[in-house]
């Protein structure tokens, strides 16, 4: 293993990241705070609150989700996508470093970019509800399996894309309408019973589930199936990741 080609990628996205601190961690913080603001204030003072929870308290750890699922695909997908869209990705397939060890830099630092966000995202609730967590190490396995997990998926978006308007579709017109509809701001138990049922063919319900019931002991699904869902895209991100450098998929062009 060559830990120090892990470590001259894992330093140089992160300190990407912190030389644009507010693209990277301000923005994220700001829309959270806006978010509070129009649901937890306007909409929350009309619900009084959803499974013993009140309804600013109950949108946590959704809008932790919303904001790292979205970071960990842009900062996965761009720190990929840039060294395709200049070339320098040849010299890096042409150094003696394997898919594994820049599969760790990239995403290693996407995840820890976006975990950071999150934990910062949780500290900035709490200057606007009370929050308690129920099961804490729960809480940070699920924030860091997501990181992870989105981390790859946004690697995977990097290497397909042949241009930046590609980069942004799925993202932009899959995952955001997913997650605005996997019970970030409600329960399921609130909706329709048809609608509840195409709820549940949405994957990020149970990312969105399990998180939530690390805080408040309040889930839409059993969190065993939560867990399952992430270790399966994981493993499925994985699978796509090596097929893609074995058969040099948009890398060999």
């Amino acid at each position: 293993m060559n830990t120090y080609a892990i470590r001259v990628i894992y330093k140089y996205e992160m300190r990407r990241a912190f030389e644009t601190i507010a693209q990277s961690f301000a923005s994220p913080v700001l829309s959270t705070a806006l978010y509070f603001v129009v649901f937890g204030s306007a909409i929350g003072s009309r619900i009084e609150s959803v499974g013993g929870v009140s309804y600013g308290a109950f949108i946590v750890p959704g809008l932790m989700m919303l904001a790292v699922l979205t970071q960990s695909l842009a900062n996965a997908s761009f720190g990929i996508f840039f060294p395709k869209f200049t070339g320098a990705i040849y010299e890096l397939l042409s150094a003696p470093v394997s898919f594994v060890e820049i599969l760790i830099g990239y995403v290693g630092a996407a995840a820890t970019k976006s975990f950071i966000i999150g934990l910062i995202i949780l500290g900035t609730a709490g200057f606007f509800v009370p929050l308690q967590i129920a099961h804490p190490v729960w809480m940070l396995g699920f924030l860091l399996l997501t990181c992870i997990s989105f981390s790859l998926f946004g690697f995977v978006i990097g290497l397909w894309a042949t241009n930046f308007e590609k980069l942004q579709l799925i993202p932009l017109l899959v995952i955001t309408p997913l997650v605005f509809l996997g019970g970030t701001f409600y329960s399921v138990d609130m909706l329709p019973p048809a609608w509840q049922t195409v709820t549940l063919f949405n994957p990020v319900l149970y990312l969105i589930s399990g998180f939530r019931w690390s805080f408040y002991e309040v889930a839409d699904v059993s969190v065993a199936l939560s867990l399952t869902m992430i270790l399966v895209f994981l493993g499925t991100c994985l699978a796509i990741v090596w097929w893609m450098f074995k058969t040099g998929y948009r890398l060999k062009q």
